[in-house]
């Protein structure tokens, strides 16, 4: 029977998907679970052998927090500590849980929490801000750029009927660059538009075949495009316009960074992941956003320093890019209650969506 329930407390501790180690008196590791296996990427029984100085950088917090709770007995959480080593990755933040263990005097158990998921919810509500942002900032370009402009349109237009040819190319540049500014300030007032979005139940499905369509009918004639859909997912309460224009333009911005060799590739994939649910600012209100739709392309890659401002307004790697397609996406996405977030690496750059579902599909948000 003893066996039996140590079986079972490991599988309780295998199932947990976040890393669980447990030190002695020595600072030796004395069990881990599955996920810490994964983290470490050592077998657990290589991971007995060693001294928990050995895992984590030198120097590192864990250590002294490890020591305190061996000392005191009370629990100690730490958090953002970077346990990034060679042996891991280069940069590997988490939160650290320390506890004293109940039947083992000297011995702590350690559990760590990856920020991932947290991190992205920050950066979804940070992209929110610089659209609102860029809202105040188009309003106020539509007032005050769109009238002058205007003007000297009108004035270059009537010069140009006097003018002879070498200078009606010049009158004609004239109407060209103020017609050019125009469209971009109107698509700068999309973020001022304020209006409640018409929406309804969406099949994603059918949105990502129209713009599978019109892609490979155009701007990705000569790249595969595959497909990686889960068939039984529920509708997403949306507008159907809107999702249009967001994957679109990560279509768009993949196929531009696929390029045109040979292998350049496009995957666009469906699935449903229950786990994934976000807290509301200001409420104890937490949304499912079970829904993920990815668009991952195999150029090569957004550079390191430039994720964590690629939704911001104006950032852009292309020579004749505004930099406000992936602000709208941000904005359009933000406000169906969903989060986007980009993951890159050589060869394999990922735009993750993930979404609420439409009341009436399948199941409901307190059902998941």
């Amino acid at each position: 029977m003893q066996q039996v329930g140590f079986s079972e407390a490991d599988a309780v501790l295998n199932a947990l998907p976040n890393p669980v180690i447990s030190v002695d008196e020595k600072g030796r590791l004395t069990g881990a679970n599955a996920a810490a296996e994964t983290f470490f990427r050592m077998s657990s029984a290589l991971l007995r052998r060693q001294p928990l100085a050995d895992l984590v950088p030198f120097g590192s917090p864990v250590l002294v927090q490890v020591e305190q709770v061996r000392t005191r007995g009370a629990p100690v959480n730490e958090y953002r500590v970077d346990l990034g080593t060679p042996r891991i990755g280069g940069s590997r933040v988490v939160d650290i849980h320390i506890g004293a263990h109940s039947e083992r005097p000297g011995h702590v158990v350690v559990m760590l929490q990856e920020r991932t998921i947290a991190d992205k919810m920050n950066r979804q509500l940070t992209h929110r801000g610089a659209a609102r942002s860029v809202t105040a900032l188009a309003a106020m370009l539509a007032h005050e750029i769109k009238n002058p402009l205007s003007g000297i349109r009108g004035a270059a237009q009537l010069l140009e009927q006097s003018a002879d040819d070498n200078d009606r190319a010049l009158t004609r540049l004239i109407c060209d660059e103020t017609d050019r500014i125009v469209k971009l300030v109107d698509r700068m007032e999309i973020f001022s538009d304020e209006r409640p979005v018409e929406r309804e139940a969406v099949n994603i499905h059918v949105v990502l075949e129209h713009v599978r369509r019109l892609a490979q009918s155009g701007f990705a004639r000569n790249i595969r495009i595959v497909e990686d859909y889960d068939p039984s997912l529920p509708p997403v309460l949306a507008n159907r316009d809107q999702l249009i224009q967001v994957f679109l333009n990560l279509v768009k911005n993949a196929a531009e960074a696929a390029g045109s060799s040979n292998d350049a590739e496009i995957q666009l994939t469906t699935a449903f992941r229950p786990g994934v649910r976000l807290s509301v600012p200001g409420s104890q209100t937490r949304v499912s956003l079970p829904l993920e739709i990815c668009v991952r392309d195999n150029g090569p890659g957004v550079q390191e320093d430039l994720l964590p401002h690629l939704f911001d307004p104006f950032v852009t790697t292309k020579p004749t890019g505004s930099g406000l397609g992936l602000a709208l996406v941000a904005k359009i996405i933000g406000d169906h209650g969903g989060i986007v977030e980009c993951q890159s690496q050589p060869r394999r750059t990922t735009f993750r969506i993930l979404m609420p579902i439409f009341a009436g599909g399948r199941p409901s948000e307190a059902e998941i």
